[in-house]
């Protein structure tokens, strides 16, 4: 039985010794690959020859997994061990995971063995080399048909709609510049986007191959069902990209596509009525009268979403800074608006623990 109570993290300065690397790996019902994880993750984070943090979230594990990280937690003191109540998701785990991250370089991967951490290094050189975000590309993969198949659709259905050249958005090995973390919003199913994501943001993303292994333990998540909500998924990201602030645009092409031809149907009954011609019981009448309806109320909508905009987007969701520079000895003006969401997304305070946690380390 998962602990319910949440411990508040120590009240010293989080920051005072913050490691220049942090390893988030979400881990589900996976007891029987956690200590070689543990084991390999050590390996590649003590090859990059800099000081390291691993951040493991149990997503409500019901296998022995939780134990079992207690104690390897309480023997490592690189390792940081948060513990969900029930089971959230991806999504909610790497949002976790990024708001209490410390260091500089942020690395991702799955607890299933499958990728591997010996890569690491490569990541980290990468991100050394000027990318913000480097995603893995599984170019050989060790998974049966029925999981590489949609995955290769759902990629290149991805690739067209949001112009990221990516090949594999689904690969959970990934690195990224602590500024690229903080401004990214990881909720639902985008853990699935996050290139589209800090694409939309303006941040530099580049590719690197990755040696996909066999799973050795326990069984695959994959489903029918998750692809569904990938591609459900999918329109929401496309939403809040490109129409988070303009939403009018967004219901203008269907209000359009819909009220016009309903205005052009109207017009032509009119010349028929003016010229003598009973209308009234014509099903014509009723579908033109029927897609004006429905495209005023779709412009509407589009206005009620203007407003919306007008008193809740923030001047962090509009513009990304890459790095601000200013005359020597004069600080940088802080904007008068409210405070940006990328700091909001900090460290919860000790006094506010956040709720369905328990932390060990």
């Amino acid at each position: 039985m998962l602990p319910v109570a949440t411990h508040a993290p120590p009240t010293t300065d989080a920051n005072a010794d913050a490691p220049a690397l942090t390893c988030v790996v979400p881990v589900y019902n996976e007891v029987g690959s956690i200590p070689e994880l543990h084991s390999q993750l050590s390996a590649g984070c003590v090859a990059c020859a800099r000081s390291y943090e691993i951040i493991v979230i149990n997503d409500g594990s019901d296998d022995g997994s939780a134990e079992l990280l207690d104690e390897l937690a309480a023997a490592d003191p690189h390792l940081i061990v948060l513990h969900f109540r029930r089971n959230f998701g991806k999504s909610p785990a790497l949002a976790a995971g990024f708001t209490r991250a410390r260091g500089e370089i942020v690395i991702t991967l799955d607890g299933d063995l499958q990728d591997d951490p010996a890569l690491i290094p490569a990541f980290v050189a990468r991100i050394d080399a000027g990318a913000d975000l480097v995603s893995g590309y599984k170019q050989r993969r060790h998974d049966p048909l029925g999981k590489t198949l949609p995955s290769k659709f759902f990629n290149a259905v991805v690739r067209r709609v949001s112009g990221i050249q990516l090949r594999d958005f689904n690969c959970g090995f990934k690195a990224y510049r602590a500024e690229c973390v903080r401004e990214i919003s990881v909720y639902g199913g985008f853990h699935r986007f996050l290139p589209v994501l800090a694409g939309n943001r303006g941040f530099r993303i580049e590719e690197l191959v990755v040696n996909h292994r066999a799973r050795k333990h326990g069984s695959s998540k994959y489903g029918l069902r998750r692809l569904i909500d990938g591609f459900l998924d999918l329109l929401t990201v496309l939403l809040v990209t490109r129409f988070r602030t303009r939403p009018l645009h967004f219901f203008s092409l269907p209000a359009a596509l819909l009220g016009i031809p309903g205005f052009v149907i109207l017009a032509y009954l009119s010349v028929l009525w003016a010229l003598g011609e009973p209308i009234g019981t014509r099903p014509l009448l009723t579908l033109g009268v029927l897609l004006v309806i429905t495209g005023i109320q779709l412009l509407g909508l589009g206005l009620l979403g203007e407003l919306l905009v007008r008193t809740t987007v923030q001047p962090s969701e509009i513009y990304s800074i890459r790095q601000p520079r200013t005359p020597r000895g004069r600080p940088l003006a802080r904007p008068l608006a409210a405070q940006p969401l990328a700091d909001a997304a900090q460290a919860p305070s000790p006094a506010a623990p956040s709720a369905g946690i328990h932390e060990a380390r």
